[in-house]
């Protein structure tokens, strides 16, 4: 699947944004202001003004919204959560080519809040992936203590877990283990 540059940014941010969310014993990165301003800083979102409370409570309204659509089990449930995304983002889609990047597409409007501009950046970019008919690529780890969200764009759609060197390497050890341990009996 060709993926272009901002569309594959978009779908790391989707997924870093949705990754914030408290799980297991890992706290809300999107708490307080200073985890949203962190996050924005980490993602290079562009031209999002001064951040304050109701950014920080409309990012993690759009969050929850993006986590459904990575849930959805089929196209036909996900669009619809990814068109109220983007509908309610007021998309604008404009050509622009700032900070060293080629010409690309941005979806949000000028001056729009950081949870409209994810909602229709990244919208957009889960958007393509729908239409592709690659939605089974949004997947969640396997790793039962884990649960991270990520997108499988490995050729044979095979990946099963967020990071392979941590969670996936985890399970193997265990898996590893067992057999050892029922091999002595």
């Amino acid at each position: 699947m060709l993926i272009p540059h901002d569309t594959r940014i978009a779908l790391d941010t989707v997924v870093d944004l949705m990754n914030t969310a408290a799980q297991g014993d890992r706290a809300d990165e999107l708490a307080d202001l200073p985890g949203l301003h962190a996050f924005v800083r980490a993602h290079k979102i562009s031209d999002v003004g001064d951040l304050g409370a109701d950014d920080l409570r409309a990012v993690r309204e759009v969050r929850e919204k993006f986590a459904a659509v990575f849930s959805a089990p089929e196209a036909r449930i996900a669009a619809p959560l990814i068109n109220q995304l983007v509908a309610a983002a007021g998309t604008t889609p404009q050509l622009t080519d700032h900070d060293g990047y080629d010409w690309h597409v941005h979806y949000f409007a000028p001056g729009a809040s950081v949870a409209d501009h994810l909602a229709a950046d990244c919208g957009m970019a889960l958007a393509f992936i729908v239409v592709g008919g690659e939605q089974e690529r949004l997947r969640r780890c396997e790793a039962p203590d884990c649960g991270r969200a990520f997108v499988d764009l490995s050729r044979n759609r095979s990946r099963r877990y967020c990071d392979s060197r941590t969670c996936g390497n985890r399970l193997h050890v265990a898996a590893y283990r067992a057999r050892r341990k029922e091999a002595a009996g």
